[in-house]
């Protein structure tokens, strides 16, 4: 499966060994979801749920019993699902459980009581590896990963204290207790790690440091420009500037690396962007999305134009 999700495997071991789970926790359903759709989420295919998994329930059996699939290699490879499939134009079939890109073929991946299972068949022109995506929100924070949770800190920048407030409140209110602290305290390879706070706050995080090197080193479809991050720069699935936002413009990213656990930035243009980021953390706005920018009223999944 070429390198796809080297950097993923990576990262979910690390967490797996560190052994600082805090088991199942509090959730509102153990019911298991698989969501099915093409381009970036952008074209839904299907989407089914299971309120009871079987001791031997693996991500390849729940998508077999519920959708037309074809593989390769000896079954290891996803080859279509219900007709579509992948192509020698870059174009092929990735997976995700509780938004973070697979650790290995979906037939040896076991599922885990509420897990959320995404297929996505996309471009991978700009990049193969996506390590992790904002759109099984509230996942992985709930169920965590690979069956256990856990601790969720909060980095805060000095002049986005009410941006910090609501993500921390969204994250309370499902069940999830988080600890906060100033910006570079940096969460470790044991937690996961949400970063809140402008661009200028934020760029010298790993995180930004990714963003800024683009897909091939993040997985986000996005970057800011400009003196201190003013504006923010949309990409399309070939990793080109498409559109550029300026004032007021926030973005929900989410990313992973081997020494550190899945973290998400909250981030913005300016203090007002933070704040429309903060306020589109929910199920509802984030669904199906590999990251979200925002400005005003309006929302814009990246990468861009993927439907195109």
């Amino acid at each position: 499966m070429r390198r796809a999700a080297v950097a993923a495997v990576a990262i979910v071991s690390a967490i797996a060994v560190a052994g600082c789970g805090l088991g199942a926790g509090k959730s509102t359903s153990g019911v298991v979801t698989l969501n099915v759709t093409r381009n970036f989420g952008t074209a839904p295919v299907g989407a089914v749920s299971e309120k009871s998994i079987p001791g031997s329930q693996t991500v390849m059996r729940m998508l077999e019993r519920s959708f037309k699939v074809t593989t390769r290699y000896s079954g290891g490879f996803v080859e279509s699902i219900d007709g579509h499939a992948g192509s020698a134009s870059r174009l092929d079939w990735f997976y995700y459980v509780n938004g973070v890109q697979a650790t290995m073929g979906a037939a040896g991946t076991s599922v885990h009581k509420g897990d959320r299972i995404w297929w996505d068949l996309h471009d991978w022109t700009a990049t193969d590896s996506i390590p992790a995506v904002v759109g099984s929100f509230p996942e992985p924070f709930v169920h965590g990963i690979g069956g256990r949770r856990y601790p969720v800190t909060i980095e805060c920048g000095t002049d986005t204290g009410a941006a910090c407030k609501r993500v921390t409140s969204e994250l309370n209110s499902i069940g999830v207790p988080v600890s906060s602290q100033a910006i570079g305290g940096g969460s470790g390879t044991d937690s996961i790690g949400v970063v809140v706070g402008s661009w200028h706050d934020v760029e010298g995080e790993l995180l930004a440091a990714l963003i800024e090197h683009g897909p091939a080193s993040s997985g986000v479809y996005a970057r800011f420009a400009g003196a201190n991050g003013s504006s923010l720069q949309l990409l399309n699935p070939s990793g080109k500037v498409v559109r550029t936002l300026g004032a007021d413009a926030g973005l929900i990213a989410a990313t992973a690396q081997p020494s550190t656990g899945p973290f998400w930035l909250i981030t913005g243009t300016d203090v007002a962007g933070v704040s429309a980021a903060a306020a589109a953390l929910t199920p509802a706005q984030l669904r199906d999305h590999f990251a979200l920018a925002v400005q005003g009223q309006s929302d814009f999944p990246v990468p861009l134009e993927a439907a195109s």
